[in-house]
């Protein structure tokens, strides 16, 4: 029941708190082994073969890492006093949990280009997504908006929750560690696991680890958003058809599972640093992307969320009587 009660706990405090700005957070850490570790690697590995060493290392090391500091922590404040290991474990869950934080990003963005200043809108934007932001439209910020926070709901929330629920039903393992060493390779992957260069090979590892680890929770939520839209058939008919053409094995499946769902189209031309990349269509365009459409997307979510811990609380509870 321990397991459950910190699975319950750890997502409202991720709804209620989310991450406090300037607290302790894990993945702070985790970003800071990154950094230094890749700034020395590339001093260093002066080679592909080198340097795609230097990445199998970190990330071999930072995910597992990641897991047993995790484990360590909760069985001292276990040691310390039960309750104290609950608090612990319940805290470094939620810190596995984006679901405030995407919340708050997509808001951050659209107060101020719903009062009509858009470049406000702009500034903001940029601090959450890689495309240049300095001549987008309302329409493009909307896109832009609607897939960061498409894309990021399975890297972010439905992931990690996904490895949380996978080691509560490994009571050795428990369901911080596996988590946390989710939240490692996604945080390798969005620090490193670029295709340009100088993290072309360093990176490589972990950007094709985090797509292997990323795959079945993906699908499980693309499913899972089909259902909630109660036409499945049509969500995967469209999914099957176009999420094929995105470069990535599961970006394109989360966006086009929402695109679907909310009838609406994203992808196009994004401009990067002055230079054009056209992303594949996804979806068909029976809507335009509004504000509303982006607050249906983070309901989907919490949907998704919660069925997926209901579905798992009841099983654990069976599974204790």
């Amino acid at each position: 029941m321990t397991t459950v009660v910190v699975l319950i706990i750890a997502a409202g405090l991720d709804y209620l708190v989310g991450d406090p700005w300037g607290w302790p957070h894990p993945v702070r850490v985790m970003g800071w082994v990154i950094s230094r570790f890749s700034k020395f690697a590339l001093t260093y590995c002066q080679n592909p073969l080198t340097q795609r060493l230097a990445g199998i290392l970190l990330g071999t090391f930072l995910i597992i890492a990641s897991g047993i500091a995790g484990y360590l922590i909760i069985q001292a404040a276990r040691w310390l006093h039960p309750v104290l290991g609950i608090a612990t474990e319940s805290i470094l869950l939620a810190s596995c949990f984006a679901g405030k934080s995407l919340r708050v990003a997509a808001q951050a963005v659209l107060q101020p280009l719903t009062l009509g200043k858009i470049q406000d809108a702009r500034s903001v934007l940029s601090n959450y997504v890689g495309r240049d932001t300095e001549n987008l439209t309302e329409s493009e910020i909307l896109r832009a908006v609607l897939e960061t926070v498409t894309e990021n709901a399975i890297d972010g929330v439905m992931a990690p929750l996904f490895y949380a629920i996978i080691g509560a039903f490994v009571p050795v393992v428990g369901s911080v560690p596996l988590a946390l060493a989710y939240k490692a390779s996604s945080t390798l992957d969005s620090m490193v696991g670029y295709r340009q260069a100088p993290y072309t090979y360093l990176g490589w590892f972990s950007a094709r680890l985090e797509d292997g680890l990323t795959w079945v929770p993906c699908r499980l939520a693309v499913i899972t958003l089909a259902l909630l839209s109660g036409k499945p058939l049509h969500v995967i008919r469209i999914c099957r058809r176009d999420a094929p053409n995105d470069l990535s094995p599961n970006s394109g499946w989360s966006e086009c599972a929402y695109a679907a769902t909310l009838g609406v189209q994203v992808g196009g031309t994004n401009w990067y640093r002055g230079v054009a990349k056209h992303k594949p269509l996804l979806g068909d365009a029976t809507h335009p992307i509004t504000p509303t459409c982006i607050h249906k997307a983070w309901q989907l979510t919490r949907y998704c969320f919660l069925l997926w811990l209901g579905v798992a609380t009841l099983l654990l509870i069976a599974l204790k009587t």
